[in-house]
């Protein structure tokens, strides 16, 4: 039975304990929370024994074996190396870290130490997404596609009523492409591998915003993404709704999907005969037929990261090579420190692209100084941490 304590307290980490209490593989042990009567009444609230004030203290705990990262962005490769440097594994919640570099240091660690250090992206782990790449080999040659999620969040009325929120601040390492274009991001990737090159084109919130935001952030954006004869919009946004589908274009058929965060349904139309048309009569093509698919679904679909994360603990356990653990069916705890760094590089690029700098960018006493802070603004608001659905 894994022990495993959470940081955060934000909705995502209650979607994950609700997954971690319906385990049989798993137990709650508690959360951390520096206000302790907060860390009491939340661990109590979802079944946990034990809460924590302090991140040394869980880190140091014999009662726990691993800890669920679901903090401000900025926090995440800091506190996932005070728990790995315990013999804690560790189960990050996306992004893995506020850049390319962090999360390299982070897998560095987990190595020598011998323990699983996994991102929690959902999508990847869901088999609705492997259903997904199986239909993609379906369509043939691909030449576009168009990867989108956009929800608006409520934090973003904070910002217009001239407040600060963690989701919209350099010192959290937050903002769209962060907290909800790492999805369609990390999809891409993981679907046709790192491009050649990207082109971000991002809407940064008002330059009025700034002093409650810390620096230039992106509100919403678009990447370009170049492979080899094909091209890849990938769209987000955190202050619009998106209502398009998802949509993956070959030379013979085209393929949608209700959603990337989480599929439930595709449809393929496979193309006929093309006959030629006139500016006013468009002639249907002869011989064309689509394809419905219902995707599997789960009320929640964190239960299959969560359960990749546990079958691959058990594994390191039984002797296995942290590296080398089955986490599911996309692969390894190995390939799936891959695909994190890869999709931090197209981030990292795209911040670069935009301007956006985050405190981890900075040189080593820049970010301390900056983490401090951050540590300071998350205990005043201590639920406002990870998780797309804000």
């Amino acid at each position: 039975m894994l022990r495993i304590a959470t940081i955060g307290t934000s909705m995502i980490t209650d979607n994950l304990i609700e997954a971690l209490n319906q385990s049989d593989h798993a137990v709650f042990v508690g959360t951390l929370s520096r206000d302790a009567e907060r860390a009491a009444s939340f661990t109590k609230e979802h079944g946990g024994s034990r809460p924590f004030t302090s991140l040394e203290e869980l880190a140091a705990s014999d009662e726990v074996d691993a800890v669920y990262i679901g903090s401000p962005n900025a926090l995440h490769a800091p506190q996932a190396l005070a728990c790995i440097a315990q013999g804690k594994h560790v189960f990050v919640e996306k992004p893995f870290a506020s850049n390319r570099a962090e999360a390299a240091k982070v897998f560095a660690a987990a190595e020598r130490a011998g323990v699983v250090a996994l991102e929690a992206m959902r999508p990847v782990h869901d088999p609705a997404f492997a259903t997904v790449r199986e239909l993609l080999s379906r369509l043939g040659q691909l030449r576009r596609a168009s990867i989108r999620f956009g929800k608006y969040s409520s934090r973003y009325d904070n910002i217009l009523a001239g407040e600060r929120t963690n989701i919209f601040d350099c010192a959290m390492a937050s903002g769209s492409l962060m907290d909800i274009g790492v999805y369609p991001v990390e999809a891409t990737v993981a679907l046709m591998g790192e491009p050649e090159s990207i082109c971000f084109a991002p809407v940064l919130l008002d330059e009025s915003t700034r002093d409650i935001t810390n620096g230039a952030i992106d509100g919403a954006g678009t990447i370009l993404a170049r492979y080899p004869g094909r091209v890849v919009e990938i769209a987000f946004s955190k202050i619009t709704n998106d209502d398009l589908p998802v949509q993956f274009e070959s030379e013979t058929a085209t393929m949608t999907l209700d959603s990337i965060s989480v599929p439930s349904h595709a449809s393929i139309s496979y193309r006929g005969k093309v006959e030629r048309g006139s500016a006013k009569v468009m002639r249907s093509q002869e011989g064309g037929r689509t394809e419905e698919f219902n995707l599997p679904t789960c009320p929640n679909t964190m239960t299959y990261e969560l359960e990749d994360f546990i079958a691959a603990v058990e594994a390191v356990r039984s002797g296995c090579p942290a590296g080398d653990a089955p986490a599911g069916e996309y692969g390894t705890v190995g390939t799936f420190r891959g695909l994190t760094l890869a999709t931090l590089s197209v981030m990292d690029e795209a911040r670069r692209q935009a301007g956006i700098v985050f405190p981890a960018d900075e040189p080593a006493a820049k970010q301390e100084a900056a983490r401090e802070e951050a540590c300071a603004a998350c205990q005043e608001s201590a639920g406002d941490g990870a998780g797309e659905g804000r």
